[in-house]
């Protein structure tokens, strides 16, 4: 009878502890696959750029449309009177696009955050109206920002198989790894200058005194929103479609002051110090020197 029993067993197949992890974590990729959110609020500044508003426009759609994304384009225009409200209202019936006209306020930032508030999905993607940014690249950014742990994902011309267009000149290339080099303790990334960026409506709601002024907002919302877990998407940096840079001298100098601002913010202890530091070796360099001058 003893025989008979064990002949009648079912067969016990033991699987390797390798194969049952590999399984699991088959299970798992496959769940969180399905719970991955594939709705997001697209924030697009604009101040005069109408030229680039139906190519842009355009370029999402099909780069979203072909990802399988649920999306709407936001376009926060600083009152640019250029026909940009026209040419978003022809767009409107055929594109996920819509506009909000700010009349009294002025700058990338706060066009940034007014998007922000505008936005109904939960997932944000910011990228410049100028086709510099291929929005090609959302896809991905998406993809990145989903994978565990990361909470803010950044297209890089600076990462293994980033670029930057071979018309950029030469002076161009050395500011922006000057402003580059300048940020680089503030945040653990390789071009931190870059303006295409996707994070969570969660991640924005823990901002701490966001400080709306200039045009690197990544910067600001990765220092601010206490972001500890970036991931990186190489692409490839174009040249400006059409319409005219807004970088110049005064825009330098707002970048050099919200750098400061964010030393100051991330290390005060150490930024007084410093300033304090100074003040001394200055004060006693000036003092001695007036000895040295009345002898």
């Amino acid at each position: 009878m003893a025989a008979l029993r064990l002949a009648m067993a079912p067969e016990i197949k033991i699987i390797p502890t390798s194969k049952k992890c590999n399984a699991v974590a088959r299970i798992v990729s496959i769940i969180i696959a399905g719970m991955t959110d594939s709705s997001v609020s697209i924030i697009v500044p604009t101040y005069k750029e109408s030229p680039n508003i139906r190519p842009l426009v355009e370029r999402i759609s099909l780069a979203t449309k072909a990802a399988g994304l649920t999306v709407e384009i936001v376009i926060v225009d600083d009152n640019s009177q250029d026909g940009t409200v026209e040419i978003i209202e022809s767009l409107s019936s055929d594109h996920p696009v819509r506009i909000k006209v700010r009349k009294n306020e002025r700058g990338l930032a706060g066009a940034v955050i007014a998007g922000f508030r505008e936005a109904k999905y939960d997932q944000f993607v910011v990228l410049d109206a100028d086709l510099q940014h291929p929005p090609e690249a959302i896809r991905r950014l998406l993809e990145r920002l989903n994978e565990p742990g990361c909470d803010f994902a950044i297209a890089t011309r600076y990462a293994a198989k980033g670029s930057i267009d071979e018309a950029w000149s030469t002076g161009r290339r050395f500011a922006s790894c000057l402003a580059t080099l300048a940020a680089r303790p503030l945040a653990p990334l390789s071009d931190p200058m870059s303006g295409f960026f996707a994070f969570r409506r969660q991640t924005f709601q823990h901002a701490t005194k966001l400080n709306a002024i200039g045009y690197k907002i990544a910067l600001e919302l990765f220092v601010k929103c206490g972001c500890r877990s970036p991931g990186e998407v190489p692409i490839e940096f174009s040249i400006r479609n059409a319409g005219q840079s807004k970088a110049g001298l005064r825009e330098g100098m707002r970048f050099l002051r919200h750098l400061v601002s964010l030393y100051w913010f991330k290390w005060p202890i150490a930024m007084a110090a410093s300033i304090g530091s100074s003040v001394l070796i200055v004060t006693a360099i000036v003092y001695f020197l007036c000895r040295a001058m009345s002898r």
